[in-house]
């Protein structure tokens, strides 16, 4: 059984920066993923960003060049820094770990962007 948990979030004025953070814990061999989605309201969960275990990262266009993603391989943590940060960025961010043909989830963690 793998166990995510997610640090971080919070309120912030447009332009401003965040730090979120997620630690899995369990059963992980190497060869994982692990990554950001969001949700705001009324919208679709989507992919942020995510990063491979071999050190491969993606990025959806609407965060390129503001957030970056790194992950320590030995602790199984990822983090997602968050830079200029605009108001439709507001939304639930979830943590995500795919392994072994399954997606793990964290509980979720709110990032509020005030205009």
């Amino acid at each position: 059984q793998v166990q995510v948990v997610e640090s971080g979030g919070g309120l912030v004025q447009a332009g401003g920066s965040l730090r979120l953070s997620c630690a899995a814990s369990g059963t992980i061999f190497r060869d994982n993923t692990m990554g950001w989605y969001r949700q705001a309201p009324g919208k679709q969960r989507e992919l942020a960003a995510r990063a491979s275990s071999y050190g491969g990262t993606y990025y959806a266009d609407s965060v390129r060049g503001r957030f970056t993603i790194s992950r320590d391989n030995a602790k199984n943590t990822v983090s997602l820094e968050m830079n200029r940060l605009k108001p439709e960025d507001t939304a639930v961010y979830y943590c995500n770990v795919q392994w072994n043909g399954a997606d793990y989830w964290g509980q979720g963690t709110q990032v509020t962007v005030s205009s």
